[in-house]
């Protein structure tokens, strides 16, 4: 059975990707009404988590409740799979009693091969490629902010990691400019930078990066399973951190984002994170209406 799954920003045409975000805006705008769905009524999400989450696993539990449905979460010691099941048995049992399957993984091969064997649509809560299910919500919460985002200037400073890497994509299906400053050796994939067709630029330089920007963005320095690498990258990565000093240089109207979990001192100053520019709240909370949006699309096929 072929179905429609959410691995990569890419899997998504742009016109879908921004009804997804007016679909978002109007899911916010009805919760505070005291509007809500039912449009997962009698359906089951299961939520496979192979790493750590808060934002993710909330939004989503939460998200699908709201929509009138329930979620299943399973850890890494919660199914056979800690006892050697397969990836394609798993997917198959699963997908024949959900309606959708969310995973989070250190590996994007095990979601590739998740989503190969299931019946029903698998969404990427998160791998070591990307985390497209975030860039959902940065990308509401400029736009709730500033209005479109197409042609806008981010500058992303740090580790070219999996957030990074879905922010690249995202240039290329909203069509903004993404300038990357990141230390040589930690640069996003190659292939991914050649694919944005020119939407993404790289340097090892943030103050050009954040030049007249309209939005910086940052990420931990220390990804999970990096944890033996933190002291070596915190020198690495020290002359990354965006400060008020860093800010001053882009936009004066500039945004602030921040995934999270934030490391104040670390990858930012405490002035910004919890400055006037910050919009790292609103990033977070949108990760619910934003993936509800995502939810519905994939029980409808469809946004209207």
């Amino acid at each position: 059975m072929t179905c429609r799954h959410f691995l990569s920003l890419l899997d998504f045409p742009s016109e879908d990707l921004q009804q997804l975000i007016e679909k978002a805006m109007d899911l916010k705008s009805g919760l505070r009404q005291g509007q809500l769905s039912s449009v997962m009524k009698g359906k089951t999400l299961a939520m496979v988590f192979e790493k750590a989450s808060t934002r993710t696993r909330v939004s989503f539990e939460i998200g699908a409740n709201q929509l009138g449905g329930s979620a299943l979460f399973l850890s890494p010691g919660d199914s056979q799979m800690s006892r050697g099941e397969s990836l394609a048995d798993t997917a198959r049992v699963l997908s024949s009693m959900a309606d959708l399957i969310v995973m989070r993984t250190l590996a994007h091969e095990r979601l590739t091969e998740v989503a190969q064997h299931s019946q029903v649509p698998v969404i990427n809560a998160m791998s070591d490629t990307s985390h497209p299910c975030q860039l959902l919500a940065d990308i509401l919460t400029f736009v709730e902010h500033r209005g479109s985002i197409a042609n806008a200037t981010v500058a992303w400073i740090g580790d070219g990691n999996n957030v990074c890497q879905s922010w690249i994509n995202a240039a290329r299906q909203f069509g903004f400019n993404l300038r990357v400053a990141a230390p040589i050796g930690y640069e996003p994939d190659p292939d991914i930078v050649a694919a944005s067709k020119d939407y993404a630029t790289l340097s090892d330089q943030p103050e050009d990066a954040v030049l007249g920007a309209d939005l910086v963005v940052t990420d931990t320095w220390t990804s999970i399973g990096m944890e033996s690498e933190r002291a070596h990258r915190e020198s690495i990565f020290s002359n990354y951190r965006v400060t008020s000093e860093l800010m001053h240089q882009a936009s004066k109207d500039a945004l602030f984002m921040h995934c999270l979990p934030a490391y104040r001192g670390k990858e930012v100053d405490a002035k910004v994170i919890d400055g006037p520019q910050s919009v790292v709240w609103d990033e977070a909370e949108n990760r619910l209406h934003a993936q509800k949006a995502l939810l519905e699309f994939l029980i409808l096929n469809r946004l209207d």
